[in-house]
């Protein structure tokens, strides 16, 4: 972890036990399996990847709504593992806010937009007078493109982009370093994406913010970030800069996914079919039931994820350095 990385994730992993039908035994499912990254502090880190990849179980340990099995989450100097005292989870939610995928299950129906955004004030900052928290709504409201008069207006009021902006908003109310974004734009229609992508990079710019950028749509992840961890049952098979993956992906579920984003026929590629049941992986490569490459030693030899170039590493036997 360099001196300036806002976020360290050291062989971060969770496995649940879970019982296959009413009288199974309970198996292991590795949802997350030894995942190790680093996002350096005014950087945009993007987790990519299928659903049931384990992105939202990651941000869950990173945020501590989730307790890791093992491994470890550094933010600052604030070291987080399996057991997690009190007063460093209180410092945890003022140093890290997260912005959910739905913006309308995400806010209170019965609390008035003012009345959520500076929620998180009066719980972490207790004492200020109602004027102050009144003017620092106002600000917020300002700042994510909403006049002052929508802190009077109740959440079922609002579209879906306005309803998101507020969860922003509230996001902001700390002054957090680090914003976890999961999925923050996949519940919009298309046409207001752009708009609340656009807003989330000024927001970044203006008050110098760090995002880890969960999303199952690489064209997303593409947009916002610096760089790029591509997760599949649980693990990275590809990880770095932002422009070495998207000048030359090197493992195959990578360039499937860089196909499915882009317009025109190559977004009608043949499917890859369902992913395995991560109770059940496949030995060797857990890619290789999918890829069309696979040779006989992908099914039994697992690849490390090794470097192939500066700031570039696959795991793939036929990734070339």
């Amino acid at each position: 972890m360099t001196a300036a990385a806002l976020l360290a994730v050291s062989g971060l992993t969770k496995t649940y036990h879970v019982r296959s039908g009413l009288f199974g035994r309970k198996r292991a499912l590795a949802a997350v399996a030894g995942v190790s990254f680093v996002l350096e502090e005014g950087g945009v880190f993007g987790l990519v990847g299928e659903s049931g990849s384990g992105k939202t179980t990651i941000a869950k340990m990173i945020m501590g709504a989730e307790q890791p099995s093992a491994g470890e989450v550094r933010l600052g100097t604030h070291r987080y593992g399996a057991k997690t005292s009190d007063a460093a989870d209180a410092w945890r939610h003022r140093f890290l806010q997260p912005v959910l995928q739905d913006p309308y299950g995400a806010l209170n129906p019965r609390m008035r937009v003012g009345r959520i955004i500076d929620e998180p004030l009066r719980v972490q900052r207790p004492g200020a007078g109602r004027s102050d928290y009144d003017i620092k709504v106002a600000v917020l409201l300002e700042q994510v493109g909403l006049q002052a008069d929508f802190a009077g207006r109740l959440p079922h009021e609002l579209s879906g982009g306005q309803r998101q902006r507020v969860a922003i908003a509230r996001a902001l109310a700390l002054d957090p370093k680090l914003i976890v974004l999961d999925e923050p734009v996949s519940a919009l229609d298309v046409s207001i994406q752009a708009q609340v992508l656009n807003l989330l990079k000024d927001l970044q710019q203006q008050r110098g913010l760090t995002y880890l950028l969960i999303s199952h749509d690489l064209a997303v992840i593409a947009y916002m970030s610096t760089r790029i961890g591509v997760l599949y049952l649980g693990q990275f098979v590809e990880i770095g800069a932002k422009r070495a993956i998207l000048a030359g992906p090197a493992h195959p579920y990578t360039q499937a996914l860089m196909a499915a984003a882009a317009p025109g026929p190559a977004a009608a590629a043949a499917p890859l079919g369902e992913i395995p049941s991560p109770l059940d992986p496949p030995p060797g490569c857990p890619f290789h039931p999918r890829c069309s490459r696979a040779e006989a030693r992908c099914t039994s030899e697992t690849p490390i994820l090794r470097r192939i170039a500066p700031d570039h590493f696959a795991a793939c036997h036929f990734a070339n350095p």
